[in-house]
């Protein structure tokens, strides 16, 4: 998949994701943001389908996963990249994996700083707001289209 940035999206397993998603969940989670890098990673990574925006010279400009129950997590663009549409390519890619998967609806747990990108794409905020590796954050969902394959969202 291209995107209007010339960005392409790929979905890979953790195990072909791993070398070029994982240094830039350190650079994001662990460096900027302070989780503790133990935090960071969990069993889910090898049981989730990821998703991996890059440009055209195969530079990492964002990663998110999709776990086996609809969950999506770890979605980190590179600051270079923030407010270029990458955050939106990735979740529709991830919402039209998703769909075709059979998942009727999606939850996340977003950053209270990030509920209005997610409000953007549909997500409604569920729930009180609660602390996960010292950062607030919301559990957020919305349905997910049966058509969500052929229409990127």
């Amino acid at each position: 998949m291209t995107t209007p940035l010339n960005c392409r999206i790929e979905l890979l397993d953790w195990e072909t994701a791993r070398p070029r998603a994982w240094p830039l969940r350190l650079a994001v989670f662990v460096h900027e943001q302070r989780v503790p890098e133990e935090l960071e990673h969990d069993e889910w990574d090898a049981r989730s389908l990821h998703a991996l925006a890059s440009d055209e010279r195969g530079r990492v400009l964002g990663t998110a996963r999709l776990l086996p129950d609809g969950h999506i997590g770890r979605m980190a663009v590179a600051a270079a990249a923030r407010g270029r549409g990458v955050g939106s390519v990735l979740l529709q890619s991830l919402l039209a994996a998703a769909a075709r998967r059979g998942h009727t609806e999606v939850q996340l747990h977003a950053q209270v700083s990030a509920q209005p990108f997610y409000a953007r794409h549909g997500f409604e905020a569920i729930g009180a707001p609660f602390m996960e590796a010292g950062i607030e954050h919301r559990t957020m969902r919305r349905p997910v289209k049966a058509n969500a394959h052929s229409t990127g969202i």
